[in-house]
């Protein structure tokens, strides 16, 4: 005679059992840190404008995710560092405009960061329920809803103290626009250009500046294992072969020439560094599995190439990472790992 379960018997899985060291707040608050010396280069370009930006965004996500738990009772999680991640992650991927001079742009960061915190992130059930990174939504909402402001870039100054600012165009959108020429142009021959963009002396959102600084801090987040390399490695060589094949164009007339890119460009351009070791390692909305983490990135960067070269916008890293976020799950399913010991159903 078969016997009923107790509703609260314990189910014990079969050791071994392996207790870690590492938590969800020590995590965030290391990928904070991590962060620090591209955002030290921000606030070296762009001054009190860096620190406003970004500043504005993490209190607006810290306190949206505080009085939404509040109101509806849950445990309040703004201490695991998640919500501060997600503004800072945020003010990077916006432009260095002087919020704090006009006012009437002081909200924009606001209210894309309560997308981030409260419709991206809660509305989804919290921290390891959201289908999309957060911050990259926050952008996107804010790109649709006011693209005037959002496609306003500064020149930058070097300068702590130095409130006036230039606007001009964006690497990617100099070559999109007008051309390899006029790149050469603006900065003189390709070795200064490499230079710049890899110093992060360029007009671009706060966490396109030094791509050395994010390496720096992209390395101290392998060394500890909190990313793996699958994702950044096959996003950038996706990136690499693709600009290289289909990225280069006649002069003259404009037409694409094969095998004629410039790899390196797109490569240090844009906020390819950040979204490759920053947002597209996202723990929630990545797949967990290696060889779907590297099908993940194939797609990103093909993704980014695909926007670059054919799309309306200069730039397709944030396009590219959402997208892929809605494939994570059937990634995970079509390379689901074999349980061990599992017998194989027969027929009859």
């Amino acid at each position: 005679m078969a016997t009923e379960k107790k509703e609260h018997e314990l189910i014990v899985s079969v050791s071994p059992h392996v207790k870690g060291e590492e938590s969800i707040s020590r995590i965030m608050w290391t990928v904070n840190l991590a962060l620090l010396p591209a955002f030290i280069m921000s606030l070296y370009y762009f001054g009190p404008r860096a620190i406003f930006v970004t500043g504005l965004c993490i209190v607006t996500a810290v306190l949206s995710e505080y009085f939404y738990q509040k109101a509806l009772k849950k445990k309040i999680t703004v201490n695991d560092g998640s919500a501060f991640l997600t503004g800072l992650l945020l003010g990077m991927n916006l432009p260095p405009l002087l919020w704090s001079f006009n006012p009437f742009l002081i909200h924009v960061p606001i209210i894309g960061s309560f997308v981030a915190i409260v419709i991206t992130k809660q509305l989804f059930g919290g921290l390891g329920y959201n289908i999309f990174n957060p911050a990259l939504i926050g952008r996107a909402f804010l790109m649709v809803s006011w693209p005037r402001a959002m496609s306003i870039w500064d020149e930058p100054t070097a300068a702590f103290l130095a409130f006036d600012a230039r606007t001009t165009a964006t690497p990617l959108a100099i070559l999109k626009e007008d051309g390899i020429g006029k790149l050469m142009e603006v900065f003189g021959d390709k070795a200064t250009l490499y230079t710049q963009l890899l110093i992060g002396n360029r007009a671009g959102s706060l966490g396109e500046t030094s791509v050395i600084a994010l390496l720096l801090g992209a390395a101290f987040l392998l060394y500890k294992r909190y990313i793996t390399w699958h994702i950044p490695v096959s996003f950038l060589c996706s990136v690499a072969v693709l600009a290289w094949v289909f990225g280069g164009k006649n002069p003259e007339t404009g037409k694409m020439l094969l095998f004629a890119g410039d790899p390196a460009f797109h490569l240090l351009s844009g906020g390819l560094i950040l979204g490759a070791f920053f947002m597209a390692t996202d723990y929630v909305t990545c797949p967990s599995i290696r060889k779907g983490q590297i099908i993940f990135g194939l797609g990103c960067g093909a993704l980014t190439m695909l926007i670059r070269l054919k799309g309306a916008y200069p730039e397709g890293v944030m396009f590219a990472i959402l997208l892929m976020n809605c494939f994570a799950p059937l990634i995970d399913r079509g390379f689901k790992t074999k349980v061990f010991g599992a017998v194989k159903e027969t027929k009859g």
